[in-house]
């Protein structure tokens, strides 16, 4: 059997307040078009479908367009919703769309009834399980213990009643510990929504949602297919594809990519203002593409962001680095403090206005406190 893993299509989403609509619209035809030449049995798709719970009319609308002509290539297609999306919205017309192939996530209740189909070798039980947070878990197992995402999780999967014997997929969106994230991916407080692969362990291909780059976790069979377009200049290295998985008897897994190559690259440029819109360095290249550009000049350029964009279009965004930046930088120490949770940052604060630390009473306190303002934000 095979699959087309996609994920994070995070439709609407804007970058730099540039809307990527026609982007996405256009990379979504380039998937229908690796679709028609790999000849799939189903698609998957991962979650986040929208980059807003309430997402735009012309999201929806380009949605609704990729279902039907998924749904007219007689394909069985499998959604969940992210943690970017509403599970309500999500779940809409549900049971109406099975009968087209079109399988929707449900909202999350306690019980996953998994989807089966067949090949050659036998049944595929497909289970769908939505971001889920330990409190959405909590509600139906008021008896177990669900102190993190990964109990969470472990007490989610042990409801489904796994047939050991078949060939098991999972769609589920969650962040499994060891991934590598990107800027543009929501966190929680010191990695407290991380979920530890093993409970994975029952499934022959976890098709993972979240993470914006493609890779696999512990196995090959536990993978992120990663979006199909670039949403932060921290993925501007990555390589975005979409990935496509063959299941044959038990046991016998090929995963493999297919590059996408988007309408408008996300790049970062470096130079001085004279070197960069010097037409012997910028001809015969991608002018055109969403840009960052770091202009190493000693002194500010008046009214540079209009002048670049008279080379660069699609200039999303402009900063400097020299000298005066670099002292700034060092006085600020911006990057140490990106690099500390809010309750390290909160412990400093206390601890300056206090002359003490934190008691372990109190910071135990906070990390509760913390972790649930993350558990009730979007």
């Amino acid at each position: 059997m095979k699959l087309i893993h996609l994920s994070d299509l995070h439709l609407g989403k804007r970058v730099n307040e540039f809307s990527m609509l026609e982007d996405q619209a256009y990379i979504l035809e380039q998937i229908l078009t690796i679709i028609d030449a790999e000849q799939p049995q189903a698609v998957l798709v991962a979650g986040d479908i929208y980059d807003k719970a309430v997402p735009a009319a012309e999201a929806v609308q380009l949605f609704d367009d990729f279902l039907c002509r998924l749904s007219g290539r007689s394909l069985q297609v499998f959604v969940i919703s992210g943690n970017h999306d509403s599970a309500e919205r999500i779940a809409f017309g549900g049971r109406l769309m099975d009968g087209s192939g079109i399988h929707l996530s449900p909202v999350y209740d306690g019980t996953v009834e998994p989807i089966s189909l067949t090949d050659e070798w036998g049944a595929v039980d497909v289970y769908l399980l939505p971001f889920v947070k330990p409190a959405h878990v909590r509600r139906f197992f008021p008896e177990a213990s669900i102190e993190s995402y990964t109990d969470a999780m472990a007490v989610a999967i042990s409801a489904m009643e796994i047939k050991e014997d078949r060939r098991n997929i999972l769609l589920t969106h969650q962040f499994v510990t060891g991934a590598l994230r990107s800027d543009s991916e929501q966190i929680s407080v010191g990695g407290a929504d991380n979920v530890d692969a093993a409970v994975f362990a029952s499934f022959d291909y976890v098709a993972l949602g979240h993470i914006h780059r493609p890779q696999s976790i512990g196995r090959e069979a536990v993978r992120y297919c990663g979006t199909p377009l670039k949403y932060s200049f921290s993925e501007a290295g990555h390589r975005k594809s979409v990935t496509v998985v063959e299941l044959r008897e038990k046991g016998d897994l090929t995963v493999r990519t297919h590059p996408l190559t988007p309408r408008h690259d996300l790049r970062e440029l470096r130079g001085t203002y004279l070197d960069l819109t010097d037409r012997r360095n910028y001809a015969g290249t991608a002018t055109e593409d969403y840009l960052h550009i770091t202009l190493t000049d000693e002194e500010d350029i008046p009214d540079a962001v209009s002048k670049l964009r008279t080379v660069y279009p699609n200039l999303m965004k402009l900063d400097y680095d020299n000298t005066r930046t670099r002292h700034q930088m060092e006085i600020t120490g911006g990057t140490e403090v990106e690099r500390k949770s809010p309750l390290e940052l909160f412990g400093e604060l206390f601890e300056k206005q206090n002359n003490r630390p934190l008691s372990s009473g109190e910071e135990s306190f906070l990390e509760g406190l913390i972790e649930k303002i993350w558990e009730e934000g979007t």
